[in-house]
This record gives C-alpha cells, structure tokens and sequence, in this order.
C-alpha cells in the first residue's frame, strides 16, 4: 500500500491493512516515521509486535531505538548520502565530468525487538 512517509498517513493505511481478514504477519516501512504510524495503529487494534506482527522500518533514525518494542530498521548513512550529493553538485557546477551516475552506498539491516518469525500465534 502507498502512503507518504509521514506516521498519521501510515497509521491510517495500517488500520487498513490490519482490519482486512487476511492480514499481514509482517509489514516493512519506508521510514522509520511511518513504522512508528504502523506500530500505533497496531497497538490500536490489540495487535502485538512482534508476537502477531513483525515490523521493519528505513533509516535507523534515532527513534527505532526509543520505540516500543524497539524497532528493527535498515540502516542507511545518510551523512554519507549528503556528502555525495554535494560533491556531485560541486562536479556538476564547475562543468566537471562525473566519475558516474550511478552511485550505490551500503545498508544494514538493524534487528532490534519489532521482529520475528511467523507463527500459529499471530493471531490475538
């Protein structure tokens, strides 16, 4: 399901997806904002992560950490991603030929709490 990447948009898909009869037994964010949403909508609807629903966030910002359960997220290096950009641009700018157009930096994924393996009893 597409939401924005923010936590009220993805608490209002998650209540979508976790009222529908076949609900998931996983759901992977695209931020860690929207975890948090899903997560919410979760603890809304009685559902317990990662006992009946595991849950994955992106960026590994500082608040995967402080959620509850903590929340496995992916890891990206943002700082990195900033410093790419930027000399790209300072390339770009004085006329110089990029070194490529496609630049690919490491994730990792960050296994914390919100996780774990299917089983009978993800159903509350």
């Amino acid at each position: 399901m597409h939401t924005s990447f923010d936590h009220d948009a993805a608490e209002r898909a998650a209540s979508v997806l976790l009222n529908r009869e076949d609900r998931p037994t996983a759901i992977v964010a695209s931020s860690d904002a929207q975890a948090m949403g899903v997560l919410e909508a979760a603890r809304q609807l009685g559902i317990r992560v990662p006992e009946h629903l595991s849950l994955v966030g992106y960026d590994d910002t500082y608040v995967a950490s402080w959620a509850n359960p903590p929340l496995t997220s992916v890891y990206q290096p943002l700082q990195d991603i900033g410093r790419v950009a930027l000399r790209t641009i300072q390339q770009l700018h004085a006329g110089d030929q990029l070194d490529s157009h496609h630049i690919e930096l490491a994730t990792r994924l960050i296994v914390r709490e919100s996780t774990a393996p299917p089983s009978d009893r993800n159903r509350p």
